[in-house]
């Protein structure tokens, strides 16, 4: 192939892992009450089929994005899709929830290296003035992962079973190593000489652990739970250790010098609180018209698809407005807009819903967050010198699936935590579940009250990425012109 066409070549490959990895994720959205029926799981085994996959990959995003600044990216590319590929087929011969669990964990691993690689590949691959391009299609493929995977995640349950939510990853994994094999170029690592912190990312697998459990076990058993002040205990410890050991060690997981930069740290901000606002809408809505209204998988998912529509709206839009606005202008208008559809969906996700509300704030919530995402990336991207693009991207996703994952466990206790003991388990039970109708409108108050705080969240990003621009040295010449 060409050198002029080599970018686009890897875009394509990228396009197909980021395709791959969200789908993995946003199937499992509408299937957890099949899965939670089949394994006959309590609650908090619930949570953690969804949230061992986003704990550890958010972790193992940190991890392999310093071993591709060491390494090199295109062998940890492919070593990663190989490796999710091989344990999705595992998925699917499960005999139990906690073997499901540890195997989600292994997954884990394979889509953080995936992730960790995609925004590098195309920042090493793309011009400055065409990455903007470049990432909106990432961003694209990614909201049209996030747009089929209810729909094919639902339909499969309905049709087949639980297990082909796991196997349809396994052809799109075959297709996507041996392109990957024939596009991407061997690129030597920037950082050698560089050494993985483990002890930073365990202080920080540790730290979040506790927090997640912290969140689990106040939604199932009640705030006063001792199990709920060990969890705090331990983020909090492992919190103050991490940024202890951090600013010590010679090659750290976190360069702490970045956030000196107030374009990066308030971009990164940014981030992480449109993450843990947006990302469980379609878990919630999904989980609303089931518990609600009975409705099966694969009529749930598709109640779901005006979030994902939006995103792909905007992201059709967004490289062409990404060459006109600035990227402060970009990013904050877009948060506008996702706070406006979080305050519909509290308005309209009562016990007598409005269907045309909650659609109408979903795609005001994913066209937000799709005109966004681009600007906010590139803004990181290109604040830091290339030998640190694998240090940033992957600080970059960990923030973002650290927003997933927080995000996941705080909805689901904010629903749970205005419930009594016997309403608790029809959330996650969905269409099984045996609700009286006078039961219906405190179940809808959960709901509502989980999009509320969402709201504030998103209030909080709005400020953090206003903020960005100020009189800071950190930010180069070519960042600020695109930023003012």
């Amino acid at each position: 192939m060409t050198h002029k066409n080599y970018p686009w070549h890897v875009l394509t490959v990228t396009s197909l892992g980021v395709l791959l990895v969200t789908l993995n994720l946003s199937t499992l959205t509408v299937a957890l009450p099949e899965l939670t029926a089949y394994f006959g799981a309590s609650p908090l085994e619930s949570n953690w089929i969804l949230l061992s996959y986003m704990l550890f990959n958010a972790i193992f995003i940190l991890i392999f994005g310093k071993m591709a600044d060491i390494y090199g990216r295109r062998t940890l590319y492919l070593t990663g899709l190989t490796g999710f590929t091989i344990v999705s087929l595992l998925c699917g011969f499960a005999t139990n929830v906690w073997v499901l669990i540890m195997l989600r964990v292994l997954q884990a691993a394979g889509g953080a290296i995936v992730i960790t690689n995609t925004t590098p590949l195309l920042t090493d691959a793309f011009a400055e003035e065409k990455l903007g391009t470049a990432l909106s299609f990432n961003v694209l493929n990614s909201s049209a992962a996030q747009l089929l995977g209810p729909v094919i995640g639902g339909f499969v349950v309905y049709a087949l079973d639980w297990r082909w939510v796991f196997w349809f990853n396994v052809p799109v994994g075959i297709a996507g190593i041996l392109w990957a094999v024939f596009v991407l170029r061997p690129v030597p690592g920037r950082a050698k000489g560089e050494k993985i912190d483990f002890i930073g990312n365990a202080c920080i697998l540790f730290g979040l652990g506790g927090i997640i459990y912290a969140f689990s076990e106040g939604g199932v058993n009640g705030w006063s739970s001792p199990s709920v002040l060990i969890g705090v205990l331990l983020f909090i410890g492992f919190g103050i250790c991490f940024v202890w050991w951090e600013r010590r060690v010679k090659h750290p997981s976190v360069d702490f010098s970045l956030f000196r930069d107030r374009a990066f740290a308030m971009a990164n901000l940014a981030n992480f609180l449109n993450s843990l606002a947006r990302s469980s809408v379609a878990l919630l809505i999904a989980l609303f018209f089931q518990v609600m209204y009975k409705e099966n998988t694969f009529s749930a998912g598709l109640q779901v698809l005006p979030v994902t529509v939006g995103m792909i709206a905007a992201s059709l839009l967004v490289g062409f407005l990404t060459a006109k606005y600035s990227t402060l202008s970009l990013s904050t208008f877009g948060l506008v807009l996702s706070a406006g559809g979080m305050l519909l969906l509290a308005l309209f996700t009562g016990a007598d819903a409005a269907t045309f509300g909650i659609s109408l704030g979903q795609f005001l919530v994913g066209f937000g967050s799709g005109i966004f995402m681009t600007p906010n990336t590139k803004s990181i991207m290109l604040t830091v010198p290339p030998e640190k693009r694998g240090m940033a991207n992957g600080l970059r996703s960990m923030l973002q699936n650290m927003g997933v994952v927080i995000s996941t466990a705080l909805s689901l206790m904010l629903v749970t935590s205005v419930l009594p003991e016997s309403l608790k388990e029809a959330v996650y039970a969905g269409a099984n579940a045996e609700v009286l109708p006078g039961d219906l409108p405190q179940i809808a108050g959960g709901f509502q009250l989980a999009f509320t705080v969402m709201a504030v969240l998103t209030g909080l990003a709005i400020a953090a990425s206003y903020l960005r621009v100020g009189r800071q040295s950190g930010v180069n010449n070519t960042l600020r012109r695109s930023l003012k």
